[in-house]
C-alpha cells in the first residue's frame, strides 16, 4: 500500500483563508457558504467524499458535537465535529430548503462526488496550491495525519475514520515520520548524546 499524499497544516489554512476571502467579498453567496461547509467537514471530521455529499439535511445538529454516519458496509459510527464546522454548516443550511432531503442538494439528488472534486481542486488553485496535490481524499488524509501529529490515539483515529482494520489506520504512523524522528531524538536515552556527537563532527 502506497503512502497517502499529505497537505501541511499551512496548506490547509491557505484553503480556509481562500474560502473566508470569498465570503468576505460576497457574504450571502450560497456557493461560497457551501464550499466553506464542505471544506470544514472534510478536514474537520475526515469524512469520505461519498459520506460527505450524501449527508442528510439534519445530519449536523446545532446542539450536538458529533455526526452519526452510516459508512462502508452500512456500519454506523460517531464522528466529532468542530464548533467551526458546525457554524459553517449552520450558515450554509439557511440556504437549503426545508423540503430537501440532503445537506448538499443538487438537482433532484445530492451533490456528486465529481462536482466535489472539481470544487476542491478549484479552491486549491485559488489558494496557490497545485490542484493535483489536493482532493477530498487528501483532505481526509490531512485530518488523520495532523490528529496523529497532535497525539491522537490510533484506536480513536480508527473509529473516527471508519476503518474496519487498524492496519489501514496504521499507514498514518508511516506518514508521521518527522514526529517519530523528533520523538527518538527527544526521548531516547541516547538521543541527546547522538545529537552532541553529530555537532562535534561538524
Amino acid at each position: 500500500r502506497s503512502l497517502p499524499k499529505v497537505l501541511s497544516a499551512e496548506d490547509v489554512e491557505r484553503m480556509f483563508v481562500a474560502t473566508a476571502a470569498r465570503i468576505a467579498r460576497e457574504p450571502k453567496d450560497p456557493n461560497d457558504l457551501r464550499l466553506s461547509a464542505l471544506v470544514e467537514l472534510l478536514y474537520g471530521s475526515g469524512l469520505r467524499a461519498t459520506e460527505l455529499v450524501s449527508l442528510p439535511r439534519n445530519a449536523v445538529a446545532p446542539d450536538r458535537p458529533y455526526l452519526i454516519l452510516r459508512g462502508k458496509g452500512g456500519k454506523e459510527r460517531l464522528v466529532p465535529i468542530s464548533d467551526r464546522a458546525r457554524a459553517a454548516v449552520a450558515a450554509w443550511r439557511e440556504h437549503v430548503s426545508s423540503d430537501r432531503a440532503w445537506l448538499f442538494p443538487s438537482g433532484k439528488g445530492h451533490l456528486s462526488r465529481v462536482r466535489l472534486y472539481q470544487l476542491i481542486k478549484a479552491l486549491a488553485a485559488e489558494a496557490g496550491i497545485p490542484p493535483d496535490r489536493v482532493s477530498p481524499h487528501v483532505l481526509r488524509h490531512a485530518f488523520a495525519t495532523h490528529l496523529l501529529e497532535g497525539g491522537a490515539d490510533l484506536r480513536a483515529l480508527q473509529a473516527m475514520l471508519g476503518h474496519a482494520d487498524i492496519a489501514t489506520t496504521e499507514i498514518y504512523t508511516h506518514v508521521d515520520s518527522k514526529r517519530l524522528v523528533d520523538l527518538v531524538n527527544e526521548r531516547h536515552p541516547l538521543g541527546e548524546a547522538l545529537v552532541d556527537v553529530t555537532k562535534r563532527r561538524d
